[in-house]
């Protein structure tokens, strides 16, 4: 959605989280990206939102990552951005498909931005590893049951109690027992993920709270270090749970948000 008189940029390809959408909190975020000179372009997953599928089930982690990657390949061949710098940016679980997208096609975007990244689940946010190993004998049974321990994200999604109480309503969110063939798919990704970090390459902007207990912060640390990107930048955000671009005060949200749009700004300069 590029803004009406608004001379575009680049365009800005975004991948929602788990149990998220690409409306609701990220329609006003972005509306601020477009304002800012990007055509901001996004996708609710299938199974996800109002896209069509079973609810929150993920038969094939990278299946899906093909199926980001014949949408925003239709998106950047569209003649108001098809000359333009092109990035793709992921929150939490959308972290995890953004950096897939770039191991599979590592040429085609001019830069990766990662939100609280999906590359390694919060052991708290684990079963045991006996219960792992029962789950998943189980999803090859019964793939789409719901037998994930069940724990609520929003307190440690949203550190503002006032948006947390917004949460609620956003009713096309999956807020359910993670079904078992979704969660060993998760599971399996971000271990293939940790094997591949040192591919990374391209321009690299990663951002995460300190204080995120549903992705590691550590990770994201371990993904600069071992990432090949010759560009590559870190931003770890004192007291930030896992929703730093929707569930913080104010002023920390337009904090993130101006550092991700001066970081594509300068990106767009040196391209240019």
């Amino acid at each position: 959605m590029p803004e009406p008189g608004v001379p575009i940029k680049g365009a800005l390809c975004f991948c929602h989280g788990y149990g998220g959408t690409c409306t609701f909190f990220f329609e006003g975020i972005a509306k601020q990206f477009a304002a800012s000179g990007y055509g901001v372009y996004a996708m609710d997953f299938p199974g996800f939102g109002l896209s069509e599928g079973l609810h929150g089930y993920i038969p094939n982690f990278d299946d899906l990552v093909d199926d980001v990657i014949e949408q925003y390949t239709e998106i950047k061949a569209r003649p108001e951005v098809r000359e333009l710098p092109r990035f793709i940016m992921g929150q939490s679980m959308g972290g995890a498909i953004a950096l897939k997208v770039h191991l599979k096609e590592p040429s085609d975007w001019d830069g990766v931005i990662l939100v609280a990244p999906m590359c390694k689940i919060a052991d708290e946010m684990l079963p045991s590893t006996t219960t792992l190993k029962v789950l998943n004998l189980l999803s090859k049974v019964t793939p789409k049951a719901k037998l994930f321990p069940y724990k609520d994200l929003n307190e440690f999604i949203f550190r503002e109690p006032g948006k947390r109480k917004l949460a609620v309503y956003n009713v096309i969110s999956y807020d359910d027992k993670t079904r078992l063939k979704t969660g060993m798919e998760l599971l399996s990704a971000t271990q293939d993920i940790e094997s591949q970090l040192q591919k990374v390459s391209a321009p690299l902007l990663i951002l995460h709270g300190a204080e995120d207990k549903v992705t590691d912060p550590l990770v994201s640390q371990f993904l600069y270090e071992k990432a090949s990107s010759k560009d590559k930048t870190l931003k770890i955000y004192e007291e930030g749970y896992h929703g730093i671009m929707e569930g913080e005060p104010d002023d920390r949200i337009f904090a993130v948000h101006n550092d991700i749009i001066s970081w594509l700004d300068f990106r767009c300069l040196l391209i240019n």
